[in-house]
């Protein structure tokens, strides 16, 4: 089984899109006064910023390309169930909806115990681990790459190497994300046989 391990904003979701949701948000209270004052009782349709249409369509070459299934590691994953994220990737024409979600850091084993914990790199070390835990639970995997605009990847220096990930593609222009020039290449090398 072919895997992306995909992150949302700063890879599909771009940072000229950051915030829709709250004039969305806005606009759907206005017109449901009596809804519940929480965003996560609102609509999927609601509740995130929308994806880049053209990061979209080089997700669905990617997919058809490569058979991949996707599992959301990003964030967005706290807020919204997996059938909800299924519904919004349909909304947004994504061809496959996602299989599963990364683990929460607190259901993870003992990836996290090998390394020194760096407050500047918290949020990357967290979101290795939660793939690594994935991967660990399903041995089926035989073929993955991460994206995200966190740089999980090793730089060749034993500090960051201990707990980075090799089958990694960065998208460090949150305002071109997967879309930038030698991503979808990249991409690519590691879900091809």
């Amino acid at each position: 089984m072919k895997i992306i391990f995909l992150d949302h904003d700063g890879v599909i979701c771009l940072s000229n899109n950051w915030g829709g949701r709250t004039k969305k948000w806005s606009k759907y209270r206005s017109a449901n006064p009596d809804s519940s004052k929480e965003i996560k009782q609102a609509p999927v349709s609601v509740r995130f910023d929308d994806f880049d249409e053209k990061s979209v369509r080089i997700l669905n070459e990617i997919l058809e390309e490569t058979g991949a299934e996707i599992v959301v590691s990003s964030d967005w994953k706290l807020h919204a169930t997996l059938e909800e994220l299924g519904e919004y990737y349909g909304l947004h024409n994504i061809t496959k909806k996602p299989i599963a979600f990364t683990p929460n850091i607190q259901h993870c084993k003992d990836y996290g115990s090998s390394f020194i914990w760096l407050p500047r790199w918290k949020l990357e070390q967290i979101r290795t681990i939660e793939i690594k835990q994935y991967l660990h639970d399903h041995p089926e995997v035989t073929h993955w790459v991460a994206v995200d605009d966190l740089n999980m990847g090793k730089i060749g220096e034993p500090w960051k190497d201990e707990w980075s990930i090799d089958n990694f593609v960065w998208t460090p222009k949150s305002s071109e994300g997967i879309k930038q020039s030698g991503i979808k290449e990249k991409i690519l090398k590691f879900l091809m046989d």
